[in-house]
């Protein structure tokens, strides 16, 4: 589990593309490193990836096929900056909310204004996965927990204060470009319940 409060923005020094997966060779600061164990799971831009292999600090993580058709990391290219948080401990404060690291789907970005005095960002959500986001629900975007200002026709807004911009990568995204998208797990079951019930409730008072 994840609090949602990015670490750092660390840097992608390699991606290797083999069948079915591609590995991806991220550089990890000190305090990032403390205790890391092969094995261990990492949010990665929001997405929780196992640690594969630790050369000083140098780590690896492997993405399959199904986790790059399902979020932004398909687009990664060496060079550019991840949003990294280490998994999070037992008794540690969450600023944000609880988070899976498992990515329900992406979003493109339609608008964004980014100044030093904050930002907002609206992306497209697929209808299937924006019935689950409401206005001041939580929301998971590419690992920062966020609070949704706005929702209208599948269409949110997120704004983002400066320290959220000097903490996180999203400086470096533009118009057209893939968010991770983390949907607040609880509203879903909630979404789900009734619309289960509804139809149950529908279908048993239809005339016969």
């Amino acid at each position: 589990m994840y609090t949602g409060i990015v670490q750092a923005v660390r840097p992608l020094l390699d991606v290797t593309t083999y069948p079915g997966h591609n590995q991806f060779t991220i550089d990890l600061t000190p305090e990032l490193l403390d205790e890391l164990k092969i094995g261990a799971s990492v949010s990665v831009e929001g997405t929780c990836l196992s640690v594969t292999e630790i050369h000083g600090t140098q780590v690896r993580f492997d993405a399959m096929t199904a986790t790059l058709e399902r979020t932004n990391l398909r687009n990664f290219k060496a060079g550019q900056g991840v949003n990294i948080e280490r998994s999070a401990k037992m008794n540690a404060e969450v600023g944000g909310h609880l988070m899976a690291g498992h990515i329900a789907t992406t979003a493109e970005i339609v608008e964004l204004s980014i100044k030093e005095t904050g930002a907002f960002i609206k992306f497209r959500m697929p209808p299937e996965w924006g019935k689950y986001v409401f206005p001041r629900g939580f929301i998971g975007v590419n690992g920062c927990s966020l609070t949704v200002a706005d929702v209208e026709d599948n269409v949110i807004t997120i704004n983002l204060i400066p320290e959220t911009l000097r903490q996180t990568t999203f400086p470096s995204y533009k118009a057209g470009d893939l968010l991770n998208i983390e949907v607040d797990h609880q509203t879903m079951v909630l979404v789900d319940v009734v619309e289960r019930t509804i139809k149950s409730t529908l279908a048993r008072e239809m005339p016969r």
